[in-house]
């Protein structure tokens, strides 16, 4: 009964349009009144506790240095290169924005980020070569979920953190799904173009274009081997590694590309602290409304009712992978995994998963959402930035989320793909 009283006065209020943050936290405040005789200041001791973390810190240092990289001329000398790349073949231009949503992706540590850095550029550019704008909108929101695999991810801190998971571990295990995700879209968008009459450049890359396109961006290049070198390496953890991201772009943005000044500073910083503000919001009233699922066993209690329905692998996983999918069209990735990890976790265990390996697949399903209505915040950003209106990118955009759901399979069911490195 309490579980049901808590997770369906959740979903009322999220449903009645009640801010994610607000229902987590009054649907957690209803359970300790009804059902406790716990004093309510434990809920805010709870969310205190729960941003009191020195790992959590990396989380608006990551934000930050992912702002200073779109305003800073970085993701435009990442796109050229990609573009230089592969820009040749059919459908170049869209597998370029997927290759350097890719690379962005192991600077910025977020999706929305990296769809919005990627996209302001490239999907005028794609109308230019004949692409579809609901096409080119729609795989720069896809593309764009690949920010939250490709190490350092924001998602995987957050996870890390409830779990007591290492989360350099963490990051390895992301590696190979995250390219995975890239190279389905690649796929994708090949046939796709193919179909459409969507040329490439048709200039081949010499050394010479190559060796130009890299000179140019060679510093940013160079920031995801400092950030990851950095942290494998054990020079700094990943916390300081944020740090360490945000001092390199704003060093790289002001003296090197010379396209940091202070009004683009200022609205990079305000942009920071109001993301990272509505961040910890949340990530501290789901700390205490995991914190009253602990008190009342709920955990154990949905572990043992799932087991109960079968001790299959493969069904259960693939009940599970559906149920964060659709999860994942209604939440928010950081509350979702918050409130969802100490649930599903000991199910998992028991399966015989790896936690790291977990860790990836609740991202990865989460990460599908950011491009699913009714939340799809990837395809809110694109149609933004593209000046649509979303259903138009809807026609492609469902090709893509199967891309990602066989690229998520592979994911769940090849222990591989996530546990090589480590």
């Amino acid at each position: 009964m309490e579980a049901a009283v808590l997770f369906i006065s959740l979903i009322l209020l999220i449903f009645i349009g009640v801010p994610i943050g607000i229902a987590i936290g009054v649907s957690t405040l209803l359970c300790f009144f009804l059902y406790t005789n716990t004093p309510l200041v434990l809920i805010a001791q709870q969310c205190f506790v729960g941003v009191n973390s020195f790992p959590l810190m990396a989380v608006p240092f990551f934000i930050l240095a992912g702002s200073l990289m779109s305003n800073g001329g970085v993701a435009k000398r990442i796109m050229d290169f990609a573009n230089t790349l592969v820009g040749f073949v059919t459908g170049g231009l869209a597998m370029a924005t997927t290759f350097a949503c890719m690379i962005f992706a192991a600077i910025s540590g977020s999706a929305v980020a990296t769809t919005s850095a990627i996209g302001g550029f490239v999907i005028p550019e794609m109308e230019k070569r004949k692409y579809a704008r609901g096409f080119s909108a729609g795989l720069s929101a896809a593309a764009g979920t690949i920010g939250i695999l490709i190490p350092p991810s924001i998602p995987l801190v957050i996870y890390g953190v409830v779990a007591q998971e290492s989360i350099g571990d963490l990051f390895l295990a992301g590696i190979i799904p995250g390219i995975l995700f890239g190279v389905a879209l690649m796929i994708l968008s090949y046939f796709t173009a193919k179909k459409n009459h969507w040329v490439g450049t048709g200039e081949k890359p010499s050394l010479r274009k190559v060796g130009k396109s890299f000179v140019e961006a060679f510093w940013s290049l160079l920031a995801p081997v400092i950030i990851l070198g950095g942290i494998y390496s054990g020079i700094f953890t990943p916390t300081e590694a944020a740090v360490v991201a945000v001092v390199y772009c704003f060093i790289i943005g002001t003296f090197v590309y010379k396209e940091l000044n202070l009004k683009t500073l200022y609205k990079t910083l305000f942009d920071t602290m109001v993301i990272n503000g509505q961040c910890m919001f949340m990530i501290g009233l789901s700390m205490a409304f995991a914190n009253y699922l602990s008190l009342a066993r709920v955990p154990g209690k949905i572990a043992t009712a799932l087991l109960g329905l079968t001790d299959n692998y493969v069904i259960l996983m693939l009940i599970i992978n559906l149920f964060l999918l659709i999860v994942g069209c209604l939440l928010d990735i950081i509350p979702a995994i918050i409130v969802l990890t100490p649930v599903l976790l000991p199910v998992v265990t028991q399966l015989g998963m790896d936690p790291i390996t977990f860790g990836v697949v609740i991202v990865a399903n989460l990460a599908i959402g950011f491009v699913t209505p009714p939340y799809g915040p990837n395809l809110f950003v694109a149609a933004a930035v593209a000046r649509i209106k979303m259903g138009t990118m809807i026609p492609y955009v469902k090709w893509m989320i199967l891309a990602m759901v066989a690229a998520l399979l592979l994911i769940t069911f090849w222990k591989p793909l996530t546990l090589c490195f480590i």
